[in-house]
């Protein structure tokens, strides 16, 4: 029987990893999480936010997906969409959600993020 889920996990290019903690770790406020060291050999690296977990896994063949994405809910989303942009991030609203504020952006390499709240 599934009761959470554990993390999502996102494929990452080689050599990728300063610029994603630059994002990841400054931009949306995560923390790193140290990986095992049987798994830190691979590169990429983890993040955690409260009960949120992302994982960046290297990918030899990386193509960021142009449509699949975790969606990431936030509280203050116009402050948070700021905190992005001050961060030099994109972010690109939408409105077709009913009852939810939500935008979208993309990570250093190119990986989509949905971020919403529910609208109030």
């Amino acid at each position: 029987m599934l009761t959470a889920l554990d993390h999502v996990q996102l494929a990452v290019p080689a050599g990728s990893e300063e610029a994603l903690r630059a994002y990841y770790a400054g931009a949306l406020g995560m923390t790193e999480i140290a990986k095992p060291p049987s798994l830190a050999v691979r590169g990429g690296c983890w993040f955690r936010a409260g009960e949120v977990r992302l994982h960046l896994g290297v990918d030899p063949g990386f193509r960021p997906a142009r449509k699949a994405h975790p969606g990431l809910r936030v509280t203050g989303i116009e402050a948070f969409a700021e905190r992005l942009r001050a961060h030099g991030a994109e972010v690109l609203w939408d409105e077709e959600l009913p009852g939810h504020r939500r935008f979208f952006s993309r990570d250093p390499v190119g990986n989509r993020l949905e971020f919403l709240e529910p609208a109030g």
